[in-house]
């Protein structure tokens, strides 16, 4: 049993090998592991507040998630939240800050798609245009938080109490603007969530690292701490360069 509680992120489900693609077989094969692994699979709150559980998140929410995820996590019970672009539901992920030729521009939900969703996949906010929120002004960066949170449930009559950041990037003048309006708000830090987290910058696990040699079986293992312990520094370290 897993001591500490972590939450995963995916994006795209399907067979591109982009670096935000789990290949359906590989998906299925994760959730079937978890499914039966004794660790619980719980929603994200109370990833958050409990340990020793996992959450599973989905950011974009790209169409074939109703085609190869939902199917997979109704059979096995488990539940999973999906992070919206509220501008770009129906569309297709070529949001202004996406960078030509970097991932595959595959289609989204529709509203409708996101209403005919089961109860126990819970609806996020991931901003209405999915720029990065830490290279705009506080007014402009505000608007991209509480627009598509008010869209969501105006829509879909559901409350949208998460955020994910898009890009995972964010700053203290961000979080701080993410808190006056989200319960929790999550990054990509690719960390397990700590003993005392901070709500407004919550660690998410990227399955990219978990599709090759270092399979999701080894996650909640020493070994497996390790591994993303030492993955995360890397990440932060390429990210400390770039800036």
């Amino acid at each position: 049993m897993a001591s500490r509680s972590s939450v995963l992120t995916y994006h795209s489900i399907d067979d591109s090998g982009s670096v935000i693609s789990t290949p359906p077989s590989t998906f299925r094969r994760q959730m079937e592991y978890l499914a039966f692994s004794g660790v619980p699979v719980v929603p994200l709150d109370r990833a958050v507040r409990e340990p020793g559980c996992v959450a599973i998140s989905f950011d974009d929410g790209f169409g074939n998630i109703a085609d190869h995820a939902l199917p997979i996590l109704e059979k096995f019970r488990l539940p999973a939240t999906v992070f919206v672009v509220s501008d770009f539901c129906g569309g297709r992920n070529d949001w202004p800050s996406q960078p030509a030729g970097m991932v595959p521009v595959l289609p989204l939900l529709g509203w409708d798609d996101l209403r005919a969703l089961p109860k126990d996949v819970t609806i996020g906010a991931h901003t209405v245009t999915h720029p990065e929120l830490n290279r705009l002004p506080d007014d402009e960066c505000e608007r991209e938080m509480t627009e598509s949170r008010t869209e969501i449930e105006q829509r879909l009559a559901r409350p949208v109490r998460w955020l994910a950041y898009p890009y995972g990037a964010s700053s203290p003048r961000v979080r701080s603007l993410a808190g006056r309006h989200f319960d929790f708000a999550f990054g990509t830090s690719l960390r397990f969530l700590p003993p005392m987290p901070d709500r407004a910058n919550l660690p998410r696990i990227d399955t990219y690292y978990l599709r090759g040699a270092f399979s999701i079986e080894r996650l909640f293992t020493l070994p497996g701490r390790a591994y993303i312990g030492m993955r995360h520094l890397f990440r932060e370290a390429r990210r400390a360069v770039s800036d």
